[in-house]
């Protein structure tokens, strides 16, 4: 009984990430008079059965270091209560505030995949499920997707599933195997949370720790740890087969984006297998996002140039042309070690799409883009072919090229302020305008706001007045760069003098305050 009451407690923390739990009183037993059914499936028992007898509002317990084998399919049923998935220890596992670790896995019972089927995948309808405290693999040393949310050729939101959380799982590929996607988000009210996702790799396409492409949302991705080769984590990337279909209303917050080094051919720790490694984290058809307080780390020139971040509308296979990237908030992140900062494309230039519009790129701070170990260019910034009302405001970058590098045609509703960067040799160019910057704000950014910010080495000749050149770093006034201190400090000359009477920069106090708001340090 005091596990259940636990439990409950534990499901309470996901509802307070914003998953949006219905009834949860009445699913879950929290103010009734007695508590929930629980089901105890033994190692090597009937995982599968007692997941098609399982009625609303039942708990199935799984024992920690048990081993269940099989493709377990999530059965739709009546009723909107919650049937909870749940590891016999999951009481012993990190508290909210600590980042969940693979080392954990003895904690958990393990769901295997024998072959390169999912381990765990929906039936049509399928809802109300969720995950607590499982381990996820596979045997197989090939697989498409490990857990696969998404009924079976579905054509309209009406047959999605919907409601399913993954909450402290550990959902991993392995160091040698081709194993594609870890999850597939192709559903509605759908959530990973305070989860470990790693060795999501593939030799020759990419792959994704988690993926959507065909599912309504809202999507929820709270407090992971998320590795993968392709990209850690994308939207979009095949056309959906739900006709007009954008995924929409996510929530990326408090993750931690990372490759390892081992995949990097010229580490000395390479492992010695060729994968297929783009970037950290892309959009190519989605609206309504917010990435916020994440940190997004190592990614570098290989199959793509290392843009570390792709806002890049795609119709990717010809017969979506409603496809879009709009309404995206990426605010409060890190992005360091890195090839390049953030790619944006206004227009898809294989198929027919809609414009990329209305991107706010706020309070992020770009350390370590660029130089000769990531490869690349250096870029912070790349605009292509048209995005409207793209907004780039109080941020702080050290990159080794450009701070904007544009291209095609003209992007509208431009806005550039309160940012601290290098010039470095162009500052801002463009095809052509490259070594004028007012030619290129001009060409590619006409009636641009471009004012308040800190160019250091840059002439202010060549720039539009209000904005500030200091000679070097050290004239910045940060409190101690030497140590990653990137506060200004009081006497800095930029101290207030951003265009809302704040510090030029970014605003570490709200960037740290972000990043330390779900998973602690």
């Amino acid at each position: 009984m005091r596990m259940t009451r636990l439990l409950l407690l534990s499901l309470l923390a996901v509802m307070a990430c914003g998953v949006p739990l219905r009834a949860p009183a009445a699913a879950l037993g929290a103010t009734a008079p007695s508590l929930p059914r629980v089901v105890r499936v033994p190692s090597g028992g009937d995982l599968q059965a007692a997941l098609d007898a399982a009625q609303p509002g039942d708990f199935i317990e799984l024992p920690a270091g048990a081993t269940f084998v099989g493709n377990f399919t999530l059965a739709s049923r009546p009723g909107t209560g919650w049937v909870v998935v749940y590891s016999s220890a999951f009481w012993r596992l990190p508290p909210p505030g600590v980042l969940l670790q693979p080392a954990q896995a003895t904690l958990m019972p393990k769901i295997i995949s024998p072959n390169a089927l999912p381990a765990i995948r929906t039936a049509a309808g399928a809802h109300h499920y969720m995950f607590v405290g499982i381990e996820v693999t596979t045997s197989s040393a090939d697989g498409l997707n490990l857990i696969h949310l998404e009924s079976p050729a579905q054509t309209s939101v009406d047959q999605v599933p919907t409601d399913i959380v993954f909450y402290r799982c550990y959902i991993h590929g392995s160091a040698s195997g081709n194993i594609r996607r870890g999850i597939v988000l192709n559903g509605a009210r759908l959530a990973v949370i305070g989860s470990y996702l790693s060795d999501f790799h593939d030799r020759d396409a990419d792959s994704q720790a988690i993926a959507g492409w065909n599912g309504p949302g809202p999507f929820t991705i709270i407090g992971n740890y998320l590795e993968a080769a392709g990209e850690n984590v994308m939207f979009g990337g095949a056309d959906p087969t739900i006709p007009g279909l954008v995924p929409a209303d996510i929530e990326v917050r408090g993750n931690r984006f990372a490759k390892p080094l081992s995949w990097k051919a010229d580490e000395p720790d390479y492992a010695g297998i060729p994968w297929v490694v783009k970037n950290l984290f892309e959009l190519k058809n989605a609206r309504r996002v917010r990435v916020e307080g994440n940190s997004f780390e190592y990614s570098w020139f290989d199959q793509q140039p290392g843009f570390a971040i792709l806002f890049t509308v795609r119709n990717q296979d010809g017969g979506a042309p409603w496809s879009v990237v709009e309404d995206v908030a990426f605010v409060n992140n890190v992005v360091r070690h890195t090839a390049n900062g953030i790619h944006l494309l206004g227009w898809d230039n294989n198929y027919p799409s809609e414009q990329t519009k209305r991107i706010l790129i706020q309070n992020n701070l770009f350390d370590d883009v660029g130089g000769p170990r990531w490869g690349g260019l250096g870029r912070l910034f790349q605009l292509i072919d048209g995005a409207a009302d793209v907004v780039i405001d109080h941020n702080t970058a050290f990159q080794t090229d450009s701070v904007i590098a544009a291209a095609g045609r003209a992007h509208i509703g431009f806005v550039f302020t309160n940012n601290i960067a290098p010039h470095n040799l162009y500052g801002v160019g463009g095809d052509n305008t490259y070594g004028n910057p007012m030619l290129t704000l001009d060409t590619y950014f006409p009636f641009a706001v471009f004012a308040r910010n800190v160019l250091v080495g840059g002439n202010a000749a060549q720039y539009p007045p209000d904005n500030f050149f200091p000679a070097s770093l050290d004239d910045v006034g940060f409190v101690n760069a030497a140590a990653g201190d990137y506060r200004l400090a009081s006497t800095s000359p930029y101290a207030n003098m951003g265009t809302d009477g704040r510090d030029i920069g970014v605003d570490v106090g709200a960037l740290v305050g972000a990043l330390l708001q779900w998973w602690g340090p």
